[in-house]
């Protein structure tokens, strides 16, 4: 199928893509990497009006750090966040997770605030933002606030974005140096979305959890941060049983929807299998 007709509108500037928002109300669709959206015109599932391309506005791009927080402009690419030195030396569980999005194609052009936005539990970076202890910048007709990624995905497609705001920037806290971190992903060929998948965050005191963070893809609504396996394993040894009853709290939580991928039964297991891996690949990585 195509599209129906619409209106391409290209800001150079936040205020400039705010004031289209406004103007054209429902009507209008940001496109940032458009790997979703255009899909869905394509099929009819979405026929905007007006759609305004983000990816002129040269703000909404860029890694920097800032008094110990990375910041990264929405409009930021998978590619760019793969080749980023300053990822690469403090924060590479980002860069471990973009490397896993589809493929080279879609890695150009995706965009990491148009993942985010989208609100699918498939997509890899909103586990990767509740390990990382992420927050959102978003700025809309009252003017700017910042919301944790815990708390800011509410369901299927469903964020706490509202009409007519724009995600300007990521921010995620710089890691500690030691810090381990995995993101293990299952899925059936390259380019896939996950059958599961687990981001994990670790900090280590000798043989001991300091700190540690779970975050599971692709197996509910929205990214779930599997609290009640974190609290299991802070200020334990990791070890093959708190390993295992992690992953069984981790599972716990889990409620996946049967697809080609997996029936509900295989794709929880896997969460769990995914959450096993991630904690002994971080802990490989974890220096005290």
């Amino acid at each position: 199928m195509i599209t129906r007709d619409f209106e391409y509108h290209a800001p150079s500037s936040v205020p400039d893509a705010l004031g289209l928002l406004k103007q054209f109300g429902d009507d209008a669709k940001l496109l940032a990497g458009g790997h979703s959206l255009l899909p869905m015109m394509k099929m009819r599932f979405a026929s905007p009006g007006h759609l305004i391309d983000l990816g002129r506005i040269a703000e909404l791009k860029g890694i920097r750090e800032d008094k110990g927080t990375i910041v990264i402009g929405a409009m930021t690419t998978e590619n760019e966040l793969i080749w980023s030195k300053l990822l690469q030396e403090k924060c590479p569980l980002l860069v471990e997770g973009a490397r896993v999005i589809s493929d080279p194609q879609v890695r150009y052009k995706g965009t990491i605030g148009g993942d985010i936005s989208h609100g699918d539990p498939a997509n890899d970076h909103p586990a990767l933002m509740l390990a990382l202890g992420a927050s959102f910048v978003l700025r809309g007709p009252s003017g700017e606030r910042t919301v944790p990624a815990d708390g800011f995905f509410h369901g299927l497609y469903d964020t706490d974005l509202k009409a007519g705001e724009i995600m300007t920037a990521i921010r995620i806290p710089t890691p500690a140096a030691g810090t381990g971190y995995a993101y293990t992903k299952l899925k059936r060929k390259t380019g896939d979305f996950a059958t599961a998948a687990a981001a994990v965050t670790l900090r280590m005191k000798g043989d001991t959890v300091q700190e540690v963070a779970i975050a599971l893809t692709n197996v509910g609504p929205t990214a779930l941060k599997a609290k009640a396996a974190e609290a299991s394993l802070k200020g334990k040894a990791l070890n093959d049983a708190s390993i295992a009853e992690a992953a069984k709290l981790a599972m716990s939580i889990c409620s996946p929807v049967a697809d080609q991928r997996g029936d509900e039964q295989y794709k929880t297991a896997m969460a769990g299998e995914m959450t096993q891996r991630s904690l002994r690949t971080a802990r490989s990585r974890a220096s005290n």
